[in-house]
């Protein structure tokens, strides 16, 4: 088995045999060629013989059968698995949508901002300037887009079929009919309703877009994962259920109309209502699995008692520049763009003391999420939940860094984390290379530039600080024999500060950083 294992170049998988009962006439497949010649090594089994079919087996021949039985069963398990895998991959990949949110190409994008006047509706702490600086941001996100126009309008009826009142529309439509540079418009609010793009894109000539089409192909763009691909799937499901039609004549013609309809009583509305309806639930069980297959990383991970930090903060404020800085991974590659990362990611650094951890980066937070993404959004922060203490992350060069903060901060109350771990929250100044002499005005607060280094040093020790508070881990001084396996112990299951040799006695004093139940491990292995 090896030996055939051994022949198959790397990469490269051999053709699967068909299971089950062998074709009538058909001889057995021969045995493996480490197993034939193990069986050969022990003579000729004639009838009559020791070891032959109709005698007593020697014990040999029985443990070598025995093995090479348990061994086979276990390839068969594998290739079953693998199988299963690329089955289940390749039903997920059914799922997920094939048609394009967005046009391909470049456009050059006038964004229209309706500026709420009045109501509850009204933004209380951002003013429109900074709705349409963020809504240029996402645009410029995307390959091959630009900005040639903004508009800001006044409205008190945002959710009316044309949004504006009638003066601002026609004035807006002169506007954009007006400016043959423009190729599509992106219409700054979170959704609008089938009826109003279809009449809006008659009035102004070009294709509309609203805030939750374009963040959903942002996000569609830098998702990864198969778990990231699946959520924003889900997503998209109200808005494939709003632009269903009830006309598809060619379906209701006799003769040549679909298997589906013909005798089932279903129009065709019906059909995809329903046909929705089961891709909605195929997607929800397949997440499912996927989570399961995330919490068993996460017991594993308890289990090797890494300490977990969570590094959040608002879209584009730094994070995974930061991590970079603190881990040295060369490999993290951040990007100067709107949700840059989507997928939830470990990155493994040391903290002064040479105590291992687990930095996870998270998707970057957004003030007016659109509503149908929030489920996905949410789904991807579910390790925050599980993680020993959380460091938010600020970009306090941006104008409006204390929105950011308070956005940030109502999303990490909207997941219910405990509360001892909302108040730990390291609060870290990102970008202070890019404000002068700036100082944070929080007093725990700690100032840092991950692009440049500044300030690492003092976040590090302030970071060990709080992962002892928030684990409960000792700092220890413990006389071990360095004639046994104590030392080595250690150094694998603790984080080693400092060992003072003793020569004449033959021990040694270490300082190490462990936790409770690792300390009871060591107590019970090398009992004093």
């Amino acid at each position: 088995m090896w030996a055939l294992r051994a022949a198959v170049r790397p990469g490269l998988r051999p053709p699967r045999v068909p299971r089950g009962r062998p074709a009538p006439g058909s001889r057995p497949p021969p045995p493996p060629p480490c197993l034939a010649r193990a069986l050969s090594a022990l003579g000729p089994r004639g009838p009559g013989q020791k070891g032959s079919e109709g005698g007593a087996r020697s014990p040999r021949v029985e443990s070598l059968r025995t093995r090479a039985g348990v061994e086979e069963a276990e390839e068969e398990q594998s290739d079953a698995d693998e199988e299963n895998e690329e089955e289940e991959e390749d039903e997920e990949e059914e799922l997920l949508p094939r048609e394009p949110l967005l046009p391909g190409g470049s456009q050059r994008v006038c964004v229209v901002h309706p500026e709420v006047k009045g109501g509850a509706r009204s933004p209380q702490l951002t003013r429109a300037e900074w709705q349409v600086a963020e809504a240029k941001a996402l645009v410029h996100t995307l390959d091959g887009w630009s900005v040639v126009d903004t508009v800001v309008l006044p409205t008190r009826t945002p959710d009316s079929r044309l949004v504006f009142g009638k003066g601002n529309f026609e004035h807006l439509t002169e506007r954009i009919r007006g400016s043959p540079e423009v190729t599509s418009i992106f219409l700054n609010v979170e959704r609008m309703a089938p009826l109003t793009k279809k009449e809006l894109e008659a009035a102004w000539g070009v294709e509309v877009f609203d805030r939750f089409t374009i963040v959903l192909h942002i996000f569609r763009c830098n998702a990864r994962t198969r778990e990231a691909r699946l959520q924003l799937a889900l997503a998209e499901i109200p808005l494939l259920r709003s632009n269903l039609r009830p006309g598809a004549p060619h379906l209701h013609r006799g003769g040549g109309g679909s298997r589906y309809i013909m005798g089932s009583g279903e129009s065709f509305m019906q059909l995809q209502q329903r046909l929705l309806r089961e891709k909605e639930m195929k997607i929800k069980k397949a997440l499912e699995k996927l989570k399961k297959k995330r919490h068993l990383l996460r017991r594993q991970r308890r289990r090797r008692e890494f300490p977990v930090i969570s590094v959040v903060g608002y879209t584009n404020c730094g994070k995974t520049t930061l991590i970079k800085a603190l881990t040295g991974e060369a490999a993290l590659q951040p990007r100067d763009q709107l949700f840059a990362t989507l997928d939830v990611t470990a990155h493994g650094g040391l903290l002064p003391s040479r105590m291992p951890v687990l930095y996870v980066d998270t998707i970057g937070f957004l003030s007016q999420l659109p509503h149908s993404l929030i489920g996905s959004f949410s789904a991807t922060l579910e390790d925050v939940a599980c993680s020993d203490l959380i460091v938010h992350v600020r970009d306090v060069s941006h104008p409006e860094t204390e929105l950011q903060k308070a956005s940030v901060l109502s999303t990490l109350r909207s997941l219910q984390l405990p509360a001892a771990l909302l108040d730990s929250i390291v609060e870290v100044h990102n970008k202070v290379d890019l404000v002068p002499g700036y100082s944070p005005p929080e007093p725990k607060a700690l100032a840092v530039s991950a692009l440049l280094g500044q300030g690492l040093e003092q976040l590090k020790a302030e970071l060990e600080a709080a992962v002892l508070r928030a684990t409960g881990r000792q700092v220890l001084t413990l006389r071990i024999r360095l004639a046994g396996s104590q030392l080595r112990w250690l150094y694998r299951e603790a984080a080693v500060q400092d060992v003072a040799v003793v020569p004449e006695d033959g021990t040694a004093r270490v300082k190490v950083i462990m936790s409770s139940s690792a300390y009871g491990k060591f107590r019970k292995l090398f009992p004093e």
